[in-house]
């Protein structure tokens, strides 16, 4: 790879979702046949949490002169991830059901397994400290920190092949994005010789001293960031 050339083709933002219904009940909802119900969408300060970091976003893209065409949404199709797309899309003048607003399952909430599905949040510390010990080491049931960066790198590598020169915004989850995060960070500091598409440079990158500690990108809801 040229030394001067960009990693990616595509620049990248990301939004944790406002604050939810099941962050306000205190509940791991996680599956994708939960995640997307309705009942688990935002809560009334998720929304205001999203529209501000809509109007945030759209304070940095007018400011480095990104035409609204060349902005694209990619989110969870989970409800809560959706509402605050939706929202955030309203915010830029953007029409959600357009082509410029796409749900991709690859960026879904990470799955923590049957054993924590609709119980406590507060049993996120136990998944933590086992990522910590071992990001290939799923919950019962549920997927890795690996797991997740695999489908991650596929997520990305579609947009990459779709666009070229967009602004994208991925509306994620907690745990999706700092892996996220993690992965892209990560693969920035390869050597300009190491060549490869993302997918292949999420794997170079994807070892247990580097997905160990995603939580050092934790997001709090309705957070923007700018990765890359």
């Amino acid at each position: 790879m040229d030394p001067s050339s960009p990693i990616l083709r595509n620049s990248y933002w990301v939004l944790r979702h406002g604050r939810s219904i099941p962050n306000e009940k205190g509940l791991v909802v996680s599956s994708l046949e939960n995640g997307t119900l309705e009942k688990y969408g935002l809560a009334s300060e998720g929304f205001n949490q999203a529209r501000l970091a809509g109007e945030l976003f759209l304070k940095e893209v007018e400011e480095t002169n990104v035409l609204p065409e060349n902005v694209q949404i990619c989110y969870s199709p989970f409800s809560r991830t959706t509402d605050t797309a939706k929202t955030v899309a309203n915010v830029l003048g953007i029409p959600f059901e357009g082509s410029q607003c796409k749900a991709l399952i690859e960026f879904r909430e990470r799955y923590f397994g049957p054993l924590f599905e609709l119980h406590s949040h507060e049993k996120y510390s136990e998944i933590w400290a086992l990522d910590e010990k071992d990001p290939f080491m799923p919950p019962e049931g549920g997927e890795s920190v690996a797991d997740v960066a695999s489908r991650i790198a596929l997520g990305l590598a579609a947009i990459e092949t779709e666009f070229q020169g967009f602004t994208v915004l991925v509306v994620s989850h907690g745990d999706t994005l700092q892996i996220l995060q993690t992965v892209l960070n990560a693969v920035k500091e390869l050597e300009p010789s190491k060549e490869g598409d993302i997918v292949s440079r999420i794997k170079q990158v994807a070892v247990p001293c580097i997905l160990s500690k995603h939580r050092k990108f934790a997001l709090e809801t309705g957070e923007l960031r700018q990765v890359i």
